[in-house]
């Protein structure tokens, strides 16, 4: 295990955080449902690329598991940050998934030396985590649970404190993706986020944080057991 992997699990035990509690570390918020409406836009100008037909309908409203998901307003997010096949930069074996904390983008590798690039959000500074893990299993519309030092701090939040319920509010999104090293959970997970604004910056607790409509499209192109490198460094 690395030491930044023993760092982060020792300091969540270390506030009586179990793994499956340690979700809350997910959140970039410790209010979702309060913060959906109204913050953080994109700073800059609308681009052609966001009046595309390709990118209305990619992040089109949809319904997915009972519960409606909302269209992304894609004049609050940089186009750099879409859902597009590029060439691969990260010279990975096909099939795995790389995060390039750095540039907030994230890889599927594909055969023939390309790879689906997502945009994400990470954790900011002191909360990040790098390294290689797999996709122990994976998750549709899970709860969120925050965890005792959390509600401690926010005690509106201990309505929460057996888990909140599914749904597009929840700040684990549509889906999750969790990671484990050697065995061990990580405590890290890849996941939707109803605050789509947020993508291509650090504002989380460390975990990975797509668009919901970007993570179901992960969530289907990569198996349980799929390999996952995280990188701190950015690549080249």
């Amino acid at each position: 295990m690395t030491q930044s992997l023993l760092s982060r699990r020792k300091l969540l035990m270390g506030l009586g955080v179990g793994s499956a509690a340690a979700l809350a570390g997910c959140s970039s918020s410790g209010s979702s449902r309060a913060r959906i409406i109204g913050l953080t836009a994109f700073d800059g100008r609308p681009s052609r690329a966001s009046a595309d037909s390709r990118y209305r309908e990619m992040y089109g409203a949809m319904v997915d598991g009972g519960h409606r998901i909302p269209a992304i307003d894609l004049s609050r997010v940089d186009p750099i940050y879409y859902r597009q096949e590029v060439d691969d930069p990260t010279g990975e074996a096909p099939g795995t998934v790389v995060v390039d904390t750095a540039r907030k983008f994230a890889y599927v590798v594909q055969p023939g030396g390309r790879a689906m690039r997502y945009g994400v959000g990470v954790g900011r500074e002191g909360f990040g985590w790098a390294g290689r893990a797999k996709i122990q299993w994976k998750r549709k519309w899970p709860t969120w649970t925050p965890p005792a030092e959390m509600i401690a701090r926010k005690p509106e939040l201990a309505q929460y404190a057996d888990g909140m319920e599914p749904g597009i509010a929840n700040p684990l999104g549509a889906r999750a993706l969790y990671l484990f090293q050697g065995g061990r959970d990580t405590l890290y997970r890849l996941h939707g986020s109803p605050e789509y604004w947020t993508i291509g910056t650090a504002g989380s607790s460390g975990c990975i944080r797509f668009m919901n409509q970007d993570i179901i499209d992960l969530y289907d192109r990569v198996p349980s057991g799929a390999p996952v490198v995280v990188r701190q460094s950015g690549i080249v």
